[in-house]
């Protein structure tokens, strides 16, 4: 870049850099939007379509969850990673409707590459669309209706509907029963904190054998073989500082000049420890869960006295123990008393996937919760995973607002004949905008039913003559391929959908505002244009397509 002054040329910009302005700027961002949105697509809905990602090592990802593809994908466009945020924020708010944010996204871009074609100003698109963004977000709040913490059978719906089309589908009935008492035992006053639900994986069995218990799982052993495998009704006590002779902190050095000293100086190592052993026995106590070092001495006190003990347990689990227990966490042994301890009504020491573990169980109020999956493949398991992790987050999600909406594309539709009345009451040139906005909605349904095998045209007619009756909760059922009432089959929260419009509609606007890029060196890692020039590809700078997407490179055909 260089601009004359005088007869003089002022260079600005380096020769590595490239520079991209005006509508080719905005084609290649839209671009690579669009080929992030493609890259999903086919994932979404009940009959969607899984992803195999192989990364550079070869360890191989089996997933239909968006944000995990995208994560994995290895994607390098800067315009493209900005619509990756959609999905890791989706991702962090709801949990769910990741791939239903992105999809929206590239929708949305797309339909305004046709408005810039036809000279209408970014601005007035942005405009535009951000009118149509809240009024869909009212539109949805106002379709919502309400569901009641204990109404356990509308959250097993929501609980499976976040299940389907992932690996968890087969048994969705079952998990989404497990996933809705875990959610429901760790609740506290319309809040819930997902952290305390912890997931045990397991390889081998199939995913139906997998349960719930109603306790704290602590992936340790007992620390000495002479103490018991079992304790029932169990006092716990829970500790974070070791069982251990303190070591002083000042460098001393001590002379012995006798053996006897030497003795004397050991005995009374070993009655300190004694003496903490004794404090543990006076108070009662059955299992002590240390978080720091038991010392061997200590040890073989604990065993002979009966105690159960585990020694560098995680902080976590001593945590998430004293929720399920009711213990306080002690740091001086010696000002224990029996109103610091837990209890639990079983204690004992179990295998688990060829592990031994410590399992904590019959607790009187279970505040934090473990859920043990079962599956017949590493990588079932790990799907198993991810969709239990989108069910917890858009339970916990339903709990915490109350307000769920039935599925199958039953409120996108609603949104596109809505909004196209709100465009005709909207004057000016956003009134186009407003109406891409609507027609970008309708991608949802769409791809429902051509994922399911579908006719969309078809789906899309039936879908609209319905709500036009005044059928506002009729959706698609991509199993029966039938138009019908979703309230009662597939239920989604409200949270899902006002969060994928924000997000997808803010990152679009983002991207549309757009019209220089400046990049120091080459803007796709490599892949691109590296001949020096400041002029990139027309409408590229994707590298040719999807290879400028990074990992993407070599899995172009098979998208």
């Amino acid at each position: 870049m260089a601009q004359q002054m005088g007869n003089q040329p002022l260079i600005v910009l380096s020769d590595d850099s490239q520079r991209t302005s005006g509508k080719d700027a905005q084609s290649m961002n839209i671009t690579a939007g669009k080929a992030v949105a493609e890259a999903v697509r086919t994932t979404l809905g009940p009959k969607g379509m899984d992803k195999m990602l192989v990364d550079s090592s070869g360890s191989v990802v089996v997933t239909n969850d968006g944000v995990t593809i995208l994560d994995e994908m290895d994607i390098e466009h800067p315009a493209a990673n900005m619509v990756v945020e959609v999905a890791q924020t989706q991702e962090d708010e709801v949990g769910d409707g990741t791939t239903t944010a992105v999809v929206i996204a590239g929708e949305l871009l797309s339909k305004a590459e046709d408005l810039l074609d036809q000279d209408i100003h970014a601005t007035i698109l942005a405009q535009g669309y951000r009118q149509a963004a809240e009024e869909a977000k009212s539109i949805v709040e106002d379709a919502a209706y309400e569901v009641d913490a204990d109404d356990t059978e509308t959250l097993e719906s929501v609980a499976s509907t976040a299940m389907t089309g992932k690996g968890a589908e087969s048994a969705k009935e079952h998990l989404a029963e497990l996933v809705v008492r875990a959610v429901q035992a760790v609740a506290e006053e319309d809040q819930v904190d997902t952290d305390n639900i912890q997931i045990e994986t397991v390889v081998g069995g199939s995913i139906d054998e997998s349960s719930l218990v109603e306790g704290v799982i602590v992936g340790k052993e007992r620390v000495h073989d002479n103490m018991p495998h079992f304790k029932e009704d169990a006092n716990i006590a829970l500790l974070d500082t070791a069982i251990e002779v303190p070591e002083t902190e000042l460098d001393a050095e001590v002379n012995v000049t006798d053996p006897e000293q030497l003795q004397e100086f050991l005995d009374q190592e070993e009655a300190q420890l004694r003496e903490y052993v004794d404090a543990l026995v006076d108070a009662g106590v059955d299992v002590v869960f240390c978080q720091k070092g038991i010392d061997d001495m200590a040890q073989h006190y604990l065993a002979e006295a009966g105690i159960l003990a585990v020694r560098r347990a995680k902080k976590s689990d001593i945590q998430a123990l004293s929720r399920s227990t009711g213990a306080r966490i002690i740091s001086n042994i010696p000002d224990i008393t029996a109103d610091d301890l837990g209890f639990a009504g079983s204690v004992a020491e179990k295998e688990l996937a060829g592990d031994e573990k410590i399992f904590v169980e019959d607790v009187e109020d279970a505040k934090a919760v473990t859920l043990i999956l079962r599956g017949g493949t590493e990588h079932v398991v790990d799907e198993v995973e991810r969709a239990i992790e989108d069910s917890l987050g858009v339970v916990a999600a339903t709990l915490e607002d109350g307000k769920v909406l039935p599925g199958g594309g039953s409120p996108e539709t609603e949104l596109t004949l809505q909004l196209r009345d709100f465009a005709d009451s909207v004057g000016g040139r956003e009134q186009l905008a407003i109406e891409a906005f609507a027609d970008a909605i309708d991608v949802i349904p769409r791809t429902l039913a051509e994922n399911a095998g579908l006719d969309p045209i078809d789906s899309l007619v039936k879908l609209r003559s319905e709500h036009d009756a005044g059928n506002s909760t009729f959706g698609l059922n991509a199993y029966t391929g039938e138009v019908e009432a979703m309230d009662d089959q597939a239920v989604e929260p409200l949270r899902v959908k006002t969060q994928a419009i924000e997000s997808a509609t803010e990152a679009a606007v983002m991207l549309l505002r757009i019209d220089d890029v400046i990049a120091a060196g080459d803007l796709v890692g490599g892949k691109g244009d590296d001949d020096g020039d400041d002029e990139m590809p027309p409408g590229g700078g994707m590298g040719g397509g999807m290879g400028g997407m990074g990992g993407m490179g070599g899995m172009g055909g098979a998208m």
